[in-house]
């Protein structure tokens, strides 16, 4: 018998194995030690908790994740910074065109575009407006702070999503690979014992040998899918990652809070200032 024939009634007699299980019909089913069937549970468990955490978090490789959907931004709002278009207010007309021809188009998040929409607000109203010139500040800060979502989406891919998802596609589907192997092996195992029963006189030599070495096989997969399984369970990677998703995390709101810690002020100050206008207004 060549190869080919040999591999073909292997594989047949896997089949007829593995049909024979479910069924229900099966006379001898290898059982797998109590530790590696735990170590599969756990296994499982960390892989869900990779995909899970990916579909969430490959949000971060897209920076227009939270930009407002309904609106429609024109081409010339895109194509210029909060900085041009607060510039643009002080330029004169041929200047501006300049301004607009040479710019690049803005970030699409949700902090640059309330930028740009408080910044369109103030050259409406003017800064001379107090409600304008509030604006005009805020957007300012939005931008700023829209900058730095960035800077946390570049820091989260590069450090969180990008090692986290080579964990899911290399040491976790290493182990998920051994693991399908101890499952084949065992299945050959197991007809290996099926045909030596049915087998009698000259050839049931033959047969036990092939059940020794299909025991040999097996357990051999069943030592490397062990190995590879603790591996991926002791590794400290994915709290490695999760360390560095918290970092990135809180330096991003630590810069936005501090950003408008020092903005707050000065809308209130702004604030009380037209109240008291408003209030003399209506004494008068």
């Amino acid at each position: 018998m060549n190869n080919i024939s040999r591999a073909f009634t292997k594989n047949i007699s896997q089949a007829f194995q593995l049909a024979s299980e479910k069924l229900g019909t099966a006379e001898d089913i290898t059982d797998l030690p109590q530790e590696y069937k735990e170590l599969e549970l756990r296994v499982d468990a960390l892989r869900t908790v990779h995909e899970n955490i990916l579909k969430i978090t490959r949000i971060h490789t897209n920076s227009s994740y939270d930009y407002p959907g309904q609106i429609q931004e024109t081409v010339k709002v895109l194509s210029r910074s909060v900085g041009d278009q607060i510039k643009n207010l002080t330029q004169s007309p041929v200047e501006s065109r300049e301004t607009e021809t040479t710019a690049l188009p803005q970030p699409k998040t949700y902090h640059h575009a309330l930028a740009r929409s408080c910044t369109q607000g103030a050259e409406l109203l003017g800064t001379e407006d107090p409600f304008g010139a509030a604006l005009n500040k805020y957007a300012t800060v939005q931008e700023r702070i829209g900058d730095h979502r960035i800077k946390m989406d570049s820091e989260i891919t590069q450090k969180f999503v990008q090692p986290f998802n080579i964990t899911l596609n290399t040491s976790i589907q290493f182990a998920m690979r051994a693991r399908r192997n101890v499952n084949s092996t065992r299945l050959a195992l197991d007809s290996a014992k099926r045909r030596y029963k049915s087998i009698r006189g000259e050839r049931s030599e033959a047969a036990r040998l092939e059940v020794e070495q299909a025991e040999d096989q097996f357990v051999a997969a069943v030592e490397e899918a062990t190995t590879l399984m603790k591996s991926v369970l002791e590794t400290p990677e994915p709290l490695r990652n999760l360390a560095e998703l918290v970092t990135a995390q809180l330096a991003f709101y630590k810069e936005a809070y501090e950003t408008l810690a020092e903005l707050a002020p000065e809308i209130d100050e702004m604030q009380v200032a037209q109240e008291a206008l408003y209030r003399n207004s209506r004494n008068d």
